[in-house]
């Protein structure tokens, strides 16, 4: 895990941020370096930022109901780059369009109530698949 990048970021119009904070620490905390975008990130500036920063993998927060949408366009926005970087979403999903995320690329999912012990093991296994 030392020396491993993970870029977090926040995909379009949601602007709650706390929990994709809590994220960063808790990454930061397990060893990880994290590069937190900001608010209101599209998918092209999420996959020009992961490339341009070598990180090994990309944390979607994705609260605002738009991650059928936006989750795969990061990862095709990524593809396009010539990056195989992992995609990991986590937020409001319902269960039955993680099957579809994955279709689309998602690498893994996190729903509300993944502890920081499940947080670290889907980027930890996302880097070590991808």
């Amino acid at each position: 895990m030392a020396g491993e990048r993970v870029l977090v970021a926040k995909v379009g119009l949601d602007g709650h941020d706390r929990g994709v904070k809590v994220v960063a620490r808790i990454l930061r905390d397990a060893g990880y370096e994290v590069i937190y975008t900001g608010l209101f990130q599209t998918p092209d500036t999420v996959a020009a930022a992961a490339v341009d920063e070598d990180v090994d993998a990309i944390g979607l927060s994705m609260l605002s109901n738009a991650h059928m949408t936006l989750a795969p366009l990061v990862v095709q926005k990524v593809r396009e780059r010539g990056s195989d970087i992992p995609v990991i979403v986590g937020g409001i999903v319902p269960d039955h369009d993680v099957a579809e995320l994955a279709a689309a690329g998602v690498a893994k999912v996190l729903t509300p109530g993944a502890t920081a012990d499940q947080v670290v093991e889907a980027i930890r296994s996302a880097i070590e698949d991808g």
